[in-house]
Formats: structure tokens, sequence, C-alpha cells
């Protein structure tokens, strides 16, 4: 019998067998059968010598030769925002203003009581020739009551007239050195609001799914009962672990949410391992930043865990507002602009690396990713050597030049396959904006792979899917905008390591999960097909059938 499978005595409470095993243990990649005692894998085998394990009480599933995998773990989510934007009007199926006005319409008539109508995943370009949508457009879809428009990626609102009035601010605003209010030639606000900086004195009116979305720019939780969030978070959670997710980097994070998570944590009722860094803005002193640094050791158990710090170097290219090398093709003299100046970074990112936190920088723009890279590399001289693994989240137009950087500075790539442009309707927006001669410079999955760095993968969500399955099918089947430019699609088990083992290495994790392996804590799932035997233009069809973790079935078709 071998030696993984004699070392532990627990008796398991549940087996799987005739599976798939695909474990992401270097030392043992496939295996038939594994076995579980409570919250820890305990074996990894053969069919006869895990079902040789099994006692009278053994809760056996078959896996009829499926796939078998270690928990996906989505390396970058929004936990609350997901769950809240749950009971919202979704979108993202949304071409034309008439789309739109049935949409809106039939969500009135399904939902009379609702005083604000909160819509997500809007598109750029529903209206010919980049005409700008206006509150007048929406004022002729729904005058009478208050709507706001969340563009697919956060980073845009639009709001009709009667919602700016509510909220007091139809005459216009400063919403910092971050945010952009639009002003038409009436000054008046047009309705579209860039940057949660300017969209959060209206979306603090707006509701609970508007009250915790504002809090993308730091403010404080709104008139929400605890018991609110958690009903909230409870629906987000079982929509999560229907996709197969056993851990998420929650990517906005504060004292009050910790807390919260914490609560659900205390009443068992936490059913995914979350990864909470702390937000930092311009604005962030030291003492919150070292207050910070405390939060590891108060939440640093299996299912919860601070210690690191969350910056944006910069906004979205679709609303103008990343940070380029060169400008947008669209608006000559124009490069963005970044949110930190390079020695603003430098001077809280180093006393967040003195104080042992690793540093997760929001950079969709090259110009703000080199930057960052700039940081990174300066923070390291002035604190010197250690393990780090400091990441870059998104990364979605990198100059070649700065590919290699990545593994030279040991920074993680974090990255998200359905952020691929070209690849819907909307993101064609990304294409013109970015111009042909940067096409070879987008979500360089494979330039950065084939350099050494290390890649996880996630999905953004709410922004996108939060379905694993539909970030592998985007990454293998990626094609080219261009006949003369490069591949970056990538292996099927170059994905699944970036959604289990890699993502666990860039939570400091890879000890304990992202692989089936005696010893690890149990967060498994099992998919309706075998992953290995399906064609990839199928692999958005395979499904999970159950999802466990620490041990608890989450889930179970």
């Amino acid at each position: 019998m071998p030696e993984n499978i004699r070392t532990f005595t627990a008796s398991p409470d549940l087996i799987f067998s005739h599976a798939r095993v695909l474990t992401f243990n270097p030392d043992q990649p496939r295996a038939e059968a594994i076995a579980v005692a409570g919250n820890r894998i305990i074996a990894v085998g053969s069919n006869n010598d895990i079902l040789a394990l099994r006692q009278p009480n053994t809760h056996l599933i078959e896996a009829e030769y499926c796939s078998l995998l270690p928990g996906f773990i989505d390396s970058h989510a929004h936990l609350l925002i997901g769950s809240a934007e749950l009971d919202n009007v979704f979108l993202d199926d949304v071409r034309t203003l008439e789309d739109l006005r049935i949409k809106l319409k039939n969500h009135v008539a399904a939902h009379p009581d609702i005083e604000w109508i909160c819509g997500s995943h809007m598109k750029y370009s529903i209206l010919p020739s980049d005409e700008p949508l206006t509150r007048n457009h929406l004022d002729a879809i729904l005058p009478d009551q208050p709507v706001v428009l969340m563009a697919y990626d956060y980073h845009t609102l639009w709001a009709n007239t009667k919602a700016l009035v509510l909220a007091g601010i139809l005459n216009g605003y400063d919403p910092g050195p971050t945010g952009v209010v639009v002003m038409g030639a009436d000054n008046l606000v047009t309705g579209e609001l860039r940057e949660s900086a300017a969209y959060h004195p209206l979306l603090i009116h707006a509701g609970p799914w508007g009250m915790i979305t504002s809090e993308l720019s730091n403010g404080q939780p709104l008139d929400i009962s605890p018991e609110a969030y958690q009903r909230t978070l409870k629906k987000g959670l079982a929509f999560i672990a229907r996709h197969g997710i056993t851990s998420l980097h929650n990517m906005d994070g504060n004292l009050a949410k910790l807390a919260l998570y914490a609560s659900l944590e205390g009443s068992g009722e936490l059913s995914t391992r979350l990864s909470v860094p702390y937000g930092i803005t311009a604005s962030t002193t030291s003492f919150d930043i070292e207050e910070a640094a405390h939060l590891h050791s108060e939440y640093h158990s299996d299912m919860l865990r601070a210690g690191a710090v969350k910056f944006f170097m910069d906004g979205v290219i679709e609303s103008g507002t990343a940070y380029l090398l060169d400008d947008y093709t669209d608006a000559k003299g124009f490069c963005g602009y970044p949110f930190y100046t390079l020695d603003q970074f430098i001077k809280l990112g180093s006393l967040c690396d003195r104080l042992g936190m690793q540093i997760r920088v929001h950079s969709i723009g090259d110009a703000a990713t080199r930057q960052t890279l700039d940081g990174f590399e300066a923070i390291q001289r002035i604190n010197g050597p250690r393990n780090r693994r400091h990441r870059i989240e998104h990364i979605e137009l990198l100059h070649p030049t700065d590919v290699s950087r990545f593994a030279q500075l040991g920074v993680i790539a974090s990255m998200q396959p359905l952020h691929l442009a070209g690849s819907n309707f909307e993101n064609d927006v990304w294409l013109k904006r970015v111009g042909e001669t940067r096409w070879d410079h987008g979500f360089s999955w494979r330039s950065l792979r084939n350099s050494g760095s290390r890649l996880a993968f996630g999905s953004d969500w709410p922004v996108v899917s939060p379905n694993p399955m539909l970030g592998l099918d985007r990454a293998m089947n990626r094609k080219p905008w261009a006949p003369n430019l490069s591949s970056q699609s990538q292996t099927l088990f170059e994905c699944l390591a970036s959604y289990t083992r890699e993502a666990a290495y860039a939570e400091f994790q890879e000890d304990r999960k992202g692989q089936l392996r005696s010893g690890f804590l149990a967060d498994i799932v099992l998919l309706s097909a075998d992953l290995e035997s399906t064609p990839s233009e199928e692999i958005s069809k395979v499904v999970p059938l159950i999802t466990i973790c620490d041990g608890h079935i989450t889930y179970q078709a």
C-alpha cells in the first residue's frame, strides 16, 4: 500500500472512486480515487487502495470517470458586490437602446415595488456612431423613477435625471483626481460618471446594491443591517459554489467587511475560503497601514485571511481612465493618468512591504504596469530581499520590454481570461481605443508564462461570470485578432494550474490547498465530464456536479 495511505489512521468520511483525478501534485499527477476525513484529504491513489479504506459509515461517491480536481480558486473577485448584484437587472445581452428599453420596462413590471432601478453589465457602445449614452436617453424610457446603470467593468455608471436630482448632483461636483463627471453644454451632468470617486455620491442613495458598491471608493457601510449583509452574502456564496469555487481572493476589503466575513465564519456559514486585502488610497495614512498589518494576526484561519493590501494604479481602457505609454487612438494627446505618482506609490508601498504585507495592484494600461514594476523594483532596493509575491492584477496591455520583469522581480501576474478583448460585442471598444499597432501587446498570457512568470487566474466577478469553465474556454480557444499576431492561447493544464495550484501560491497557501494531496485541505470539485477527452470547443459546457470546501458539500447538482 502506498506510503501516503499508511501515514493516516483516520477512517474516511468520504471516498471518491473511479475518477479521472488531476491532482496538480507534481509527485503524483494522476490518480483514480481519493479519501477524505474531516476537512483533510487522507489518501490519494488507485481505486483498489482507496476503496480498501472504506468503512461502513464512509460516504462513497462514484465519479464515473469524470474529472476530479482541486477546488477552483478565483484569484480576483468582489464577493459582496457580486452577491448584491444578483438582485439587479442584467444588461449583458443589451445591444441597442430598444433592447435597453425592453429590459428596463420588463424589470419594472416584474418588480413594481422597487424604488431605484439598478442595472448591471451595461455596454459602452449601444448607440450608433459612438454617440454617448446620456440621462436624456434614460429619461425617455423611465422618467419618473431613479435609474442607475453600471458598466460591465464597474468603472462607469449612467444615471437618469431623476436619480441625479435625488442625489443632489445634477449641477455637477468635483470628484477629485481619480473620477470624471461628464458635463453637458447646458452645464448639467450628462448622466455619465467615470470611476468610483465620481459615482459614489449617487450610489449611496441607490438601495443595498448601491450602498455596497459605493464602498469601492472606501465609503463606509450605510444603513444596512448585519443581517441584511449576511443574507446577501449567503446568496452569493451559494452562487459561486455552483461553479466549483472553494477559495476566493476578495479584492475589496476593509475592517467592516472582515468583521462581516468573520461573523459568517463564526456561525459556520462561510462556505468559501476568503483572502481579503485592505484597500489603499492616496490618502491612506501610515497609521492605517500599520492597522492593516495587524489584521493578519486577527484573521489568519484556513477560512479567512488578511495581511495583504490593494492599490489601484489606473482605471480601464474602455472609459479612457487606464494609463497608457502612448495616446489613445481616438484621443490624440491623451494617454490617461495614474492614480499615484511613482513617488507616492513607493512611499506607501515600501511601508506596506516593510510591515510584511503582500501588495496587489490593479493595473490595466502599459504605463501603469511599468510604473508598478518600477515601484516594486524600488521597494526591493529599499527593504531588501524577502519572499514577497507581490501581484499585478489585470495587465490588459503590456509593453514587450516589461514582460520579463515579472519573473525577474518575482511578481505574480493575476489575470482574468474572460476580460479578453475582441471576444464579444462590447470588447471591440477596447480594440479600437488601443489601436491595431498595440494589439499584439494585449492580454499577454503566453508571453508572460514563457518568460517564467507565475500566472494566477480569476474572474473579477461581478465584472464577468465567476464560472471557471468559461475562463478555460476563453483561454484555450483564443484566436489572434489579426493574422500576423502571436498566439497567446493556453493549454488545458496551464489553465487548470492557474485556477488551482498557482492561485494557491499567489496567496502563500501552496502548502495546504490547490492540490489533491494527502494532508491538504479537502477542497474538491467533481465535474460532469472528463476534461482531457472533452474537445476544447465543448469545454464551456462542462459543469460542476459536486463542490466540497473544507470537507463539506457546498453544492450538489
